[in-house]
Formats: structure tokens, sequence, C-alpha cells
């Protein structure tokens, strides 16, 4: 076995022009040649043949463009829905565990959009969505809430109250981005849940403008669409990986945020980093600063 030296690192070009690494190169064994004071051609011939080189291509990979929109989920990346329901069942002062009452009620979004994905309810906004769910998860703790008070317990979620470092990120961001919503919220509700937290949107953009939920494909490059860009001039900034997926799946750049208690202390959030991800970060902040605001 011949001796190997390692070159990691080092960059050479092939005779086709071609970039490539170089990894080792393997030496014959020292009996294996008989030195510098070689005699004879055909010596020199058979030592030089045994010597080894690998290396490793490399392959050019296309510039990333910078993204000129940056499009957020927000339920979870931008505000707190589980801490600002639970204040607000607890200010009705509802018999129940708020926690619990909370997480029951958010379990039905899913359920609830995938009825209209599949055709079994028409178009519904997520406003009547939340008072259907509302309604079942009140009738499941066993409350008694006239009309009144289920209007404004529904209406909890255009109250929603932002994460500590929202307003701060999204205003560094929004000095160098177009910065909007792309949230399977109606229209509404994210408008006047922006004017009730101070979020800085440029634009409002909904599952109510395109008619699907996300993740259809149609919501990532709708955004695109909207603003005339490609789709990798747009990117979604969430702290959902599936989310995330689908919208790289449509050629947008991502973000991840970290979440880690959008669930509560009861609930495992999974935050670790993504490669597949363009940028990983702790909050808007931390994005902010990463991308130069």
């Amino acid at each position: 076995m011949g001796r190997q030296c390692p070159r990691d690192g080092l960059s050479v070009m092939l005779a086709s022009g071609q970039s490539c690494r170089l990894i080792q190169i393997i030496f014959p064994e020292p009996t294996t040649c008989p030195g510098r004071g070689w005699r004879s051609a055909s010596m020199r011939q058979q030592c030089n043949s045994q010597f080894k080189i690998k290396i490793e291509l490399k392959t050019k990979e296309p510039a990333m463009q910078p993204a000129k929109v940056l499009a957020f989920d927000v339920f979870g990346t931008v505000v707190d829905w589980r801490g600002s329901i639970i204040s607000e069942v607890s200010e009705m002062g509802l018999a129940v565990d708020a926690n619990a009452f909370a997480l029951a009620w958010r379990d039905g979004y899913r359920p609830a959009m995938q009825k209209v994905m599949s055709g079994q309810l028409p178009w519904t906004r997520i406003d009547e969505l939340h008072r259907m769910m509302l309604d079942e998860v009140l009738l499941r703790f066993g409350v008694e809430l006239d009309e009144q008070g289920r209007r404004h317990l529904n209406k909890a979620w255009h109250r929603l109250k932002p994460w500590p470092d929202a307003v701060e990120g999204l205003q560094r961001l929004k000095s160098r981005f177009i910065i909007c919503t792309l949230s399977n919220g109606n229209i509404g509700l994210l408008t006047e849940m922006a004017k009730h937290a101070g979020l800085p949107w440029d634009c409002i953009l909904s599952a109510e403008v395109f008619r699907k939920y996300k993740p259809d494909p149609g919501t990532y490059l709708g955004v695109a669409d909207v603003f005339d860009l490609a789709p990798d001039e747009v990117m979604l900034v969430a702290a959902h990986q599936d989310d995330l997926a689908a919208a790289r799946n449509c050629g947008l750049q991502t973000a991840f945020i970290e979440r880690a208690l959008e669930f509560g202390p009861t609930r495992t959030n999974d935050v670790s980093p993504n490669p597949a991800n363009t940028w990983h970060a702790r909050d808007f902040v931390d994005l902010a600063r990463q991308l130069g605001c």
C-alpha cells in the first residue's frame, strides 16, 4: 500500500479547464523505486506510473441573487398565538385550562383548511373556520358562552401579540427589503392584527387573495406574481419547516426562525437548522443582522 500525502483544499485545474480539489497523492513504497539515481528509463517509467492522484471535481453552483421581497408566515412566526389566546381566555374568566383550550383550538386549524382544500367546503375564510373550531372546542370543554362572547373571543385572533423581537426586526428588515405577509389568515384579520400589534408591513398578502391555502403552490408563486419577480427573488420567512419546504419546491429562498415555545413548554418544537434553508436565525433581529439591516 502506498503512502498518502493529503492536500485537502488545494485547488488544481485539469487540462480540460475544469476546476477540481486535490484530495491526496499516493506515492509508491520506497522499495518499489530505486530513488534519484535511476539509470534505466524503463525503471523511471514504471515508477512514475505508480503515482496516483485522487481529485474531487468542483461543481459550480449558480449564484443566488439577493431576495427583493421577504414574505412572512404570521401565526407562530410573527405573533405568539398561544400566549395571546391564553390571555384572552383568562380575561374572559372561562372556567377551563387556558393553555389546553388554546392548543385544542389551534389543533383544528389544519383539518379545517383541509376541508376547504379538498372541496368538502367551498372557499371559507379563516375567520369563519376559527368560529367553526371555536364552537366545537367550547362544546368539548363544556363551556357555555353567548353569541356576543363567542364573537368577541373569535376576534382574539385579530388581537394577537407579536413576539418581543418582531416589531424591531421587521423595522430593520423593511429598511432594505419589501416586507409582506403570506398567511392563511384573511385580509381583515391581518390588517387589524397589524394595527393592534404595530406591525409595519409594506403589503398584506393572504390566502384570501389567491383563494388557496398554504401549502398550495399558488400561494408562494402568487407572491412572486404580485411583485412581478422570479420566485427566487422572494424569500419566505417562517418558523415551520413544512411551510418552508413547500416554498423551496416553488423556487423561493427560505429563512427559518426559531420559535421554540410556539406551542409552550409541554410540546417539543424542533428548531434545529435545516441546511436546505437559505438562512437560519434565532429571531427577526438576528435575521436582520445576517442580512445586513
